[in-house]
């Protein structure tokens, strides 16, 4: 196999990526391309501000998102409990219930109305189902 002799600063990303796999982890989440990543690693340098905030403030914003994300989540549903109108919400439930019932209606209708109400039955037919005459 020939592999492909890649420019010399392809391979100091390359290695500085190695050094460095919150990288990585910042492509994968899709915070980043890697195009935009050489882009800026080779006009900023290796020294820039930005490679130091990606490893740490990343992991202390992922916390920090967790936790606002949760008391957003509290916050949403209260908030949706408090604008709800009771009438409305019956309303809904109301046709929520007739929907089910529709439903069951129809399950029963296709499994042959075998339903506790209606006792099973066995199937009426001929006592022999193959007649033979003799000749």
């Amino acid at each position: 196999m020939t592999q492909k002799k890649l420019h010399p600063s392809v391979e100091k990303f390359k290695e500085f990526v190695r050094n460095n796999p919150k990288i990585i982890k910042e492509v994968r989440k899709g915070n980043a391309t890697w195009q935009e990543l050489y882009e800026d690693w080779y006009l900023l340098g290796e020294e820039d501000q930005r490679w130091e905030k990606i490893g740490s403030d990343g992991e202390a914003a992922e916390v920090k998102d967790e936790k606002e994300a949760k008391g957003d989540l509290m916050s949403n549903v209260m908030g949706i409990f408090k604008k709800m109108d009771p009438n409305q919400m019956q309303s809904h439930l109301q046709n929520i219930s007739q929907a089910i019932g529709a439903i069951q209606g129809l399950v029963s209708q296709f499994q042959g109305g075998n339903a506790p109400n209606n006792p099973v039955k066995p199937p009426e037919g001929p006592k022999h189902p193959f007649s033979f005459r003799q000749d």
